[in-house]
């Protein structure tokens, strides 16, 4: 099918296929992780990053291809986990800004959006690598601009930048070694190519399967929504950390004349309905306004908004008990000390809220850390986190979530631990969305995590604390013991599916068929000299096999200072910190 001009809807459509195509092969493309370890999460990190930008392109339908794809942009941005998706959401956010002010585009200009959108992705990324996705992205664009010097066809030049990404992704284990070794193709690569398939099929008129939601309604559950189920304890956040106590978020459908006119001005209505609280975030397309604020008199934010239309999917939490956190429907309700009642209306239907909360100053620092797992929550909480994401492998919070997190401690100034590497990308993006200063510490595992805490100090600047406790990353040792997913070699290490692998600084050291042994052969390796070793084991160990653990290290380091906690945590049998 020739195609001149992409304007917005067929652009709905290709992004609506491509997202289906990947959606269809998440677990070919978990399948390629380097590791052969549980948290082969590069598909499912895409597909549901690219699912916040479909849902969110989903609610705009426009012939405007500069709307269409702002609107991707926009969800894709906010709902990007882990590297991948981060760099998907800047592929799509250049692409977006380059085409935002055209109703449709030709082939040239298609390709130039391709390019625009590598050049972001490179710009975000401090140390890009070669043989990763942003190589393939990047031939293939400049496939798609040679090509469009000649062809006008859009359907061409989207196939013949198809075989060029190909090409691209086959040559990846000869740019990244560690690819050539295990013997795969960049998985993230390989996600991105997914999704122009889908691009290409669509183009090119093909059936496509885009309109069956089940795959997408699975994949759009929130982080919060899976943190509950493995972790049924919530944090708190007392009175004293909160000066609004109210996080009221909710939906505006403008008034049909406030539409036809096109009298809605953001600007202002930013400007008005500050006054009511802080942490403020305000999205507006044509027809609804998304609030987020925190507030005192929720009431009254509602009253004002209610002049500008109709609500929709009204939610208000009380900060003071976090762990009574509830999702309401379309209702209008208050939530007062963990409990739900109506709120009370007058006969025109105006919000007669009147309860009042004892107003706090802002706390200095407030600190969020990403941990899974109940007892090493706790641990954060206990060296000072006042938030802990529930996530890490499996299972990487968004921007979104990293967001939202700052935006409920109420503080002056952010500090955030990822405490895995596949998070830290997501929690610099979120940066962007929150007013104060924040500073990312590139924590890349739990231990450095607690290490970066030690050096901590509230009562000095945030770029001095950003330094002191990156600079605190290197005075520790990180080890873990997993599970194998999948026969394969590392290095001189044959692995077969099922034994337990010993890893060290994010390489695998050991592997045996034995826990045990696993655990204390890569001891061996990691502990120089006496030093001070923490065992956290995890929910499928039980207090013998730790007992046995402690006893054989004993036996050979017997002066070795060692403490145990139980961390609760899934996939990883141990994590160790040697300091």
């Amino acid at each position: 099918m020739n195609n001149q001009k992409i304007d917005g809807r067929l652009f709905t459509q290709m992004v609506l296929a491509g997202a289906q195509n990947l959606n269809q092969h998440v677990k070919d493309v978990d399948a390629l992780n380097v590791f052969p370890v549980p948290d082969g999460d590069t598909g499912t990190n895409m597909n549901l990053s690219l699912t916040s930008g479909v849902n969110e392109l989903k609610k705009r339908s426009t012939d405007h291809i500069g709307q269409a794809a702002d609107a991707l942009a926009k969800g894709l941005l906010m709902g990007a986990r882990g590297n991948s998706g981060v760099i998907l959401s800047q592929l799509f956010r250049g692409f977006s800004k380059y085409v935002s002010s055209y109703e449709s585009i030709d082939s040239k200009q298609f390709a130039e959006a391709l390019k625009q959108g590598v050049d972001t992705a490179y710009k975000a990324v401090m140390k890009p690598v070669e043989g990763t996705i942003l190589t393939v992205a990047r031939e293939a664009a400049q496939e798609a601009i040679k090509v469009s010097r000649r062809e006008s066809d859009i359907t061409k030049v989207m196939e013949l930048t198809l075989n060029k990404g190909k090409k691209a992704l086959a040559k990846t284990p000869d740019l990244l070694p560690i690819l050539k070794q295990v013997g795969v193709v960049d998985a993230g690569g390989q996600g991105l190519l997914f999704i122009y398939e889908g691009f290409l099929s669509y183009l090119k008129g093909e059936q496509v399967v885009i309109n069956d939601p089940q795959p997408m309604v699975e994949a759009t559950r929130s982080l919060s929504d899976l943190a509950h189920e493995q972790m049924p304890v919530q944090a708190h956040l007392s009175t004293d950390d909160i000066e609004f106590g109210y996080c009221t978020e909710f939906i505006i459908g403008l008034k049909d004349e406030i539409v036809q006119n096109d009298s809605f001005c953001e600007l202002d209505f930013r400007k008005e309905i500050s006054q009511f609280g802080d942490s403020l975030l305000v999205v507006a397309d044509d027809e609804i306004v998304k609030v987020h604020i925190h507030a005192e008199y929720p009431g009254d934010v509602l009253n004002f908004a209610m002049k500008y239309g109709s609500l929709h999917k009204i939610k208000i939490d009380n900060m003071r008990e976090q762990h009574s956190h509830i999702l309401l429907g379309e209702g209008n309700y208050h939530i007062s000390s963990g409990h739900v009642a109506k709120v009370n209306t007058n006969q025109q239907g105006k919000i007669v809220d009147t309860s009042h909360i004892e107003l706090k100053e802002k706390q200095p620092y407030g600190i969020v850390a990403v941990a899974m797992g109940d007892g090493i929550a706790e641990i954060f909480r206990s060296l000072g986190v006042d938030a802990v994401i529930s996530g890490g492998q499996t299972m990487n919070p968004s921007t979104q979530d990293i967001v939202n997190a700052m935006k409920e401690i109420n503080a002056e100034n952010y500090i955030v631990l990822p405490n895995n590497s596949n998070i830290i990308l997501a929690a610099e993006q979120a940066q962007d969305f929150i007013d104060q200063p924040v500073a990312v510490i590139p924590t890349k595992t739990i231990p450095q995590g607690m290490a970066s805490l030690l050096a901590f100090n509230p009562n000095t600047t945030i770029e001095e604390n950003k330094e002191s406790m990156t600079e605190a990353l290197k005075s520790v040792k990180s080890g873990q013991v997993t599970y194998a997913v999948r026969d394969s070699k590392y290095d001189d290490l044959e692995i077969k599916e099922g034994n337990y692998l010993g890893i060290s600084e994010g390489k695998i050291v050991t592997t045996s068929s034995d826990m045990i042994d696993t655990a204390f052969t890569l001891l061996r390796k990691m502990i120089d000299e006496e030093e001070v070793l923490t065992i956290i084991y995890g929910a499928d160990v039980n207090e013998d096999q730790v007992k046995d653990l402690k006893e054989k290290v004993l036996e050979q380091y017997p002066d070795l200072e060692i403490e145990v906690h139980n961390g609760g945590q899934p996939l990883y049998y141990f994590i160790f910190s040697i300091e």
